[in-house]
């Protein structure tokens, strides 16, 4: 796959999870399930981060 590919589908699964973030603080009443997804949303721009920057 190019890099390209990669970020673009790190990117998708980052807004994913980032509405679904927003969807789970005002849906479920225990905060720890926004905390991970939320830290899953920022773990994948994160790594979407490194890729672009260490392959141009």
């Amino acid at each position: 796959m190019e890099t390209d590919k990669i970020r673009n589908v790190l990117n998708i699964l980052f807004m994913v999870l980032a509405v679904a973030a927003v969807v789970v603080y005002f849906a479920v009443d225990d905060f720890t399930v926004f905390l991970y997804t939320c830290g899953a949303a920022i773990f994948f721009k994160v790594v979407e981060f490194f890729i672009r920057f260490t392959n141009r």
